[in-house]
């Protein structure tokens, strides 16, 4: 994707645990704090005891500081720990690196502050503009060949759409070669070629417990016959079902020019995103690609180049 000048601002703002706060809670208990301030988050995570918080307040007294401000002065806290109260304080949901499980390609949920991200949440908006409303919910993530950054880029707009506060689900329809449930970390036993298949419903589908409004329903088990299970009308009903629970809706295919399963993907979607890759996405097999999904009923909304 394209990168941006976009630097890592840290907003701090003030806040704190009022000695009245530490003074009410028993030895050997948890602090139960009302106000959910930047103090009380990094408390509760870990980051300053109430010994820290004390120095802190002091300083912020003598000197008229901010909290933040105070706590990165005695170097009791890093700017990562700032920004990690401050999304905890305004309900923007991501993770420290290694918490949750999941692969370190998640960038959305591990480096929300980085320029990247910043291109992601600029794609989200122009495809809140351009693409979703109350009648169209479904979008196909595909690209020409392998290796150019669907599932990536998939699995990333699925975190952002659900940052802002939309039902989003994630379809891993890469039925060949899926990476979802690795990126995730998901068992593989049961997902979307097992409700195809008739052998599992709608709980195959995982709700992804550090976003609240994040849902990933896994491939799962690798079929013998991926085409024809897509090609199934319960792929189409699946989907108009699903539009009933779910605001934003992502789909992962595998590559376009080696299997027709994006092809009917898209179609199914009606909306279709193409990802290439610079220095590796010849420009003849995209446009040829481009023109298959155009014949198959899918709406090209746009294309999306990734740098890495």
């Amino acid at each position: 994707m394209p990168i941006s000048g976009a630097k890592n601002k840290s907003t701090i703002i003030e806040a704190g645990v009022s000695r009245e706060s530490a003074q009410s809670t028993a030895p050997g208990t948890s602090l139960q704090l009302v106000e959910r301030n930047i103090g009380a988050i990094l408390v509760d995570a870990g980051r300053l005891n109430l010994d820290d918080v004390e120095r802190i307040l002091r300083l912020q007294k003598e000197q008229g500081l901010r909290f933040g401000d105070a706590a990165l002065k005695l170097e009791l806290v890093s700017a990562d720990d700032i920004q990690y109260a401050l999304s905890r304080q305004f309900s923007y949901p991501y993770l420290r690196v290694g918490e949750g499980g999941f692969s370190n390609d998640l960038i959305a949920a591990y480096k929300p502050f980085s320029p990247q991200v910043e291109m992601l949440r600029a794609l989200r908006s122009q495809l809140m503009l351009r693409c979703f409303n109350e009648d169209r919910k479904a979008l196909a993530i595909v690209s020409p060949s392998a290796k150019e950054g669907r599932s990536y880029l998939a699995a990333n707009l699925a975190v952002v759409f659900s940052q802002l506060g939309e039902r989003t689900l994630l379809i891993d329809a890469d039925l060949r070669n899926p990476r979802q449930h690795l990126i995730f970390n998901l068992a593989r036993n049961t997902g979307l070629t097992s409700i195809l298949a008739g052998r599992a419903n709608h709980d195959a589908i995982v709700r992804i417990p550090y976003f609240s409004d994040l849902s990933v329903l896994a491939a799962g088990p690798v079929p013998p016959n991926p085409l024809e299970l897509l090609g199934r009308s319960e792929f189409a009903r699946l989907l108009d079902e699903l539009t009933q629970r779910f605001d934003i809706i992502l789909i992962d295919t595998p590559a376009g020019v080696s299997y027709s399963d994006a092809e009917i993907v898209a179609a199914r979607a009606g909306n279709a995103l193409m990802v290439t890759r610079k220095d590796r996405t010849p420009l003849a097999p995209a446009k040829a690609f481009v023109s298959q999904l155009t014949a198959s009923g899918a709406a090209v909304i746009g294309s999306v180049l990734n740098k890495y």
